[in-house]
């Protein structure tokens, strides 16, 4: 990939890339829209990822280009601001934003942007093409941030800015995070309530590697379309807050299990009753997730999967047809556990199948789909 985006580079620009930078798209194990709650959440990075080739401008104008869209977009640094611009370029120039809005010495530059991250499917694509083109100016520049965890970490808080401002989507920063700190056979347990110095959310490895023990973690794409800048997540997140508010908690990381029944009775609400029994539930969830990985009980782990899934369908409302119908089906053909991952409505199944049983899972979801006369989903491995 290095080569081929070097040279589509030089033959768009007429000069050589100074280098190629990737960021991986993501996998939320478990832990769905708890991040804007300051709760836990457990994802690993994928295989998957986004690339760009890019050079330092003398000025302070920016170009990019999409060979996945083939377009080219070009603009003033200083012009870029909320709502400009629109689509792609905003998650990429508004990274450039970010750094300079932070104090970060970031100019102009000429990039071009390659991903094979599915759009739409819950896996982060945005955060990929975020993450690129930040560590990519962070070199470019010479600003020493993606050297170390924590310099990664506020790499990812100003990738959330970006996506928060100049997009308009009111992400929680797990996306960001985990395609940047994550590392290779972990997962990465992500705490937003418990803050460094930087403010910036605390988050530890944990091994996670059900291969070994003969499993596959399969990505099932509904081909659902999903998408955080609809108005479904933001409405999501406003219930969330108004729960709060109500109950006198700075945020619902506030209550834990032993506290939930008595802070559901004071709510009226039944869109924030479901919200707050959502997210109180999906937080002990992530910790019983972490001790089965680290103990490798994964019978544990995939039921913890499924019930994660009911709560999204039934109290957090996020799951769709063809999400509910891959999950029951793999379930009911040998996986040991499957949810819904990502913001929600639609996008990608994660699914714990042991090795022999892929096909039998594979070929029952294709059926079930084709029953209902939908195009078969993508499947690949994590």
């Amino acid at each position: 990939m290095d080569d081929r985006l070097a040279d589509a580079f030089a033959q768009l620009y007429g000069r050589p890339a100074a280098g190629v930078w990737s960021a991986p798209g993501r996998i939320n194990l478990i832990g769905e829209h708890t991040d804007y709650n300051r709760g836990l959440c457990l994802p690993i990075a994928l295989p998957q990822q986004a690339w760009l080739a890019a050079a330092r401008r003398d000025d302070d104008r920016v170009r990019l280009t999409s060979l996945d869209l083939g377009k080219t977009v070009e603009m003033a640094l200083a012009d870029v601001g909320p709502g400009s611009p629109h689509g792609w370029a905003a998650y990429q120039a508004g990274v450039l934003w970010a750094m300079r809005e932070a104090g970060l010495t970031v100019g102009g530059l000429d990039a071009v942007l390659k991903s094979d991250v599915p759009v739409g499917s819950g896996l982060s694509s945005s955060a990929a093409i975020e993450g690129c083109i930040a560590v990519a100016a962070d070199a470019l520049f010479n600003l020493g941030l993606a050297s170390t965890d924590a310099g990664r970490a506020r790499l990812a808080a100003l990738c959330q800015r970006a996506e928060n401002y100049i997009v308009g989507a009111p992400t929680g920063g797990l996306d960001q995070t985990a395609s940047l700190r994550a590392t290779p056979g972990n997962a990465l347990l992500i705490d937003f309530d418990k803050l460094d110095a930087a403010g910036l959310p605390y988050a530890q490895p944990v091994p996670f590697d059900p291969a070994v023990d003969g499993l596959t973690l399969l990505v099932i794409n509904t081909l659902a379309p999903h998408a955080n800048v609809d108005g479904q997540y933001a409405a999501r997140r406003a219930a969330c807050e108004a729960a709060a508010a109500k109950l006198g908690v700075a945020s619902l990381r506030e209550i834990d299990l032993d506290g939930l029944d008595a802070a559901l009775a004071k709510l009226d609400d039944d869109t924030e009753v479901r919200a707050v029994r959502h997210i109180v539930t999906e937080n002990a969830r992530v910790l019983l997730a972490v001790t089965a990985a680290k103990t490798r009980d994964w019978q544990t782990f995939g039921q913890l999967m499924t019930a994660a899934q009911a709560s999204q369908r039934d109290d957090y409302r996020i799951s769709c047809p063809q999400s509910d119908v891959t999950c029951e089906v793999a379930v009911a053909n040998g996986a040991l556990g499957a949810r819904q991952t990502g913001g929600g409505f639609g996008g990608c199944v994660i699914a714990l199948v042991p090795n022999g049983k892929v096909d039998t899972v594979t070929d029952a979801v294709n059926k079930a789909y084709d029953a209902k006369g939908w195009p078969r989903p993508d499947v690949f491995t994590a």
